[in-house]
């Protein structure tokens, strides 16, 4: 899963210093795979991974879906009383969770569409397709009859005769 340069720089500032939390905790913390993390760590210190400038967190509309959907499932799944200093981490405000969710399932309903049109064309593909098979199998069977009638014949009156 590829995430966004504002989600990654969010997560390593979780590790790094002055928070210094461990892998493991935030690796649980943000449902990501620790051996992850341990590779932008060690990317970060090759200077192979391109990280978000200080005071840069990503906007709301700066992240991608998967992050969306991530945060959207963390802050329902949060008591009432929790979700304000959840907001406030995160950098988020409570009307980013409901237009996330119609954005969300926007998303979902135009791809289930999409995958209905694409299974009526394959359908309608593979009606063709037998189609064409049953017109082909009966021309072969066709092709045999006349095959055999030949070899009757030859058989019958002499493939020698023939004049």
């Amino acid at each position: 899963m590829k995430y966004s340069i504002g989600f990654r720089t969010s997560v390593l500032r979780k590790v790094l210093p002055p928070e210094s939390k461990s892998v493991y905790q935030v690796a649980r913390e943000t449902g990501i795979s620790a051996i992850t993390i341990q590779s932008w760590l060690s990317k970060l210190k090759e200077g192979t991974l391109e990280i978000a400038a200080e005071g840069s967190e990503p906007t709301p509309n700066q992240r991608g879906p998967a992050e969306k959907f991530k945060l959207l499932m963390q802050g329902k799944l949060l008591p009432e009383d929790q979700r304000g200093e959840w907001f406030r981490q995160n950098g988020l405000h409570s009307e980013h969770l409901n237009l996330w969710e119609q954005e969300l399932t926007q998303l979902m309903t135009d791809r289930q569409d999409d995958l209905k049109a694409e299974n009526k064309a394959l359908k309608r593909q593979n009606k063709e397709l037998e189609k064409e098979l049953t017109r082909k199998e009966k021309a072969l069977a066709e092709v045999v009859a006349l095959l055999t009638l030949k070899k009757k014949l030859d058989a019958r009156f002499g493939a020698d005769e023939e004049v």
